[in-house]
């Protein structure tokens, strides 16, 4: 018998599982997308090595956020199941967790660079750099490595207002976990952390850049974010 999440959770997560190659954020089978029902203390993902094009609502994965216990399906979850656990335990704003192994967001992290705040683009989504976590010592590597991995991206963060602000996190030399309120929403800021990735790489090449003004840069924020916000018509589809 199937487990039960919120009516349309598992919809949401196939679908923003099924974008990941679609925008180009994954080669082969490297991605993949949760939601969480807090409510039900359950959260949703992908199963392990299914490529995109044969993934059905079928094949998800249901898992217990307590123990990370899988409740609901034939195959075993993604193997970043329990970085994704570790995130949603320590931070109740996220609904959402997307990993990729994104060119340009890979590229900062196995350099052991935070991408750095450089323009506007950057600062509509982000309230920060996007930073890059230390490396897993060879003990956390041993035992635990996925669960640790989430574990250095919180103690990077260490407060959910954190999480809500810099909704993205570099793993050293491994890759980018972003999230959000939705599923959808946790990629959709894995695509805007690849793009402000690639030109951040950009802009470096070109000279030794530093930072807009910090006011100009908290107008962007907040034009999209906070009490203050003004961006966007309610169920507006369009950017600008």
């Amino acid at each position: 018998m199937t487990v039960r999440v919120r009516d349309g959770l598992r919809q949401e997560v196939l679908d923003a599982n099924l974008a990941i190659p679609q925008v180009g954020l994954a080669t082969l089978t490297w991605g993949n997308v949760s939601g969480v029902d807090r409510e039900a203390g359950l959260f949703v993902i992908k199963p392990s090595g299914v490529p995109y094009e044969d993934l059905t609502i079928d094949h998800l994965v249901t898992v217990r956020l307590f123990d990370g216990a899988v409740v609901d399906g034939d195959l075993r979850p993604s193997t970043d199941t329990e970085t994704h656990r570790c995130l949603y335990a320590a931070f109740p704003s996220i609904g959402g967790v997307t990993h990729t192994h994104s060119t340009h967001a890979v590229a900062f992290a196995q350099a052991r660079r935070d991408i750095p705040v450089l323009g506007t683009t950057h600062a509509d989504t982000f309230n920060g750099p996007i930073s890059c976590t230390p490396d897993l010592t060879p003990a956390q590597c041993a035992t635990d490595y996925e669960y640790n991995t989430g574990r250095v991206i919180v103690d990077m963060l260490r407060t959910d207002r954190k999480a809500v602000e810099v909704p993205a996190a570099l793993v050293a030399g491994h890759g980018p976990f972003t999230w959000g309120a939705t599923a959808r929403k946790s990629l959709e800021h894995s695509i805007i952390c690849e793009s402000v990735a690639e030109i951040a790489l950009h802009t470096l090449s070109l000279s030794p850049a530093s930072p807009p003004p910090p006011h100009l840069l908290a107008r962007h924020y907040t034009g999209k974010h906070g009490p203050d916000a003004y961006y966007g018509n309610p169920m507006s589809k369009t950017a600008g």
